[in-house]
């Protein structure tokens, strides 16, 4: 008996649509990480893309859990005293608030040339429009899954 690993025939992408409104953000990124990578499904390799695609709509309604919304995110412009920051709450209010839950999925997949191919699978909208009706994807109800997926106020 020989031990399974996927080639690139073997391996069947779906579509998958979440709605993050009112789920709490490290655990819809910690779910979609692992659908992005596919450990999900029986034929996991560790190797090889063979998660799904996933779009998440309403990323700007995500909850944040205690005092997650004052942590600052860094970044250095490349000039001398170039270090520059915004706290989680400034970024979800702005113009790109997608980008919290992009970056939160990206920190819990491996630091490596697959996971960069991987997040080329993620779609992430702020509003509830998306451009990929014709993909025809199937909805995944995260509210449902856990009842700690969702903040109660």
């Amino acid at each position: 008996m020989k031990t399974f690993s996927a080639t690139p025939a073997d391996i069947e992408k779906k579509w998958i649509l979440i709605d993050a409104e009112g789920l709490v953000l490290g655990r819809l990124a910690s779910i979609i990480a692992n659908r992005l990578r596919g450990k999900h499904k029986p034929s996991f390799t560790p190797h090889m893309d063979c998660g799904d695609n996933v779009i998440v709509i309403n990323a700007d309604k995500v909850q944040l859990t205690g005092n997650k919304r004052q942590e600052n995110y860094y970044w250095h412009t490349g000039y001398p005293g170039g270090i520059k920051s915004r706290t989680k709450e400034q970024i979800l209010d702005g113009d790109h608030p997608e980008r919290v839950l992009t970056l939160a999925v990206k920190r819990m997949l491996p630091s490596n040339r697959l996971s960069r191919r991987i997040m080329t699978n993620l779609r992430v909208y702020a509003g509830a429009d998306h451009p990929h009706e014709a993909q025809a994807p199937e909805i995944l109800d995260v509210k449902s899954m856990n009842s700690k997926n969702t903040r109660v106020a």
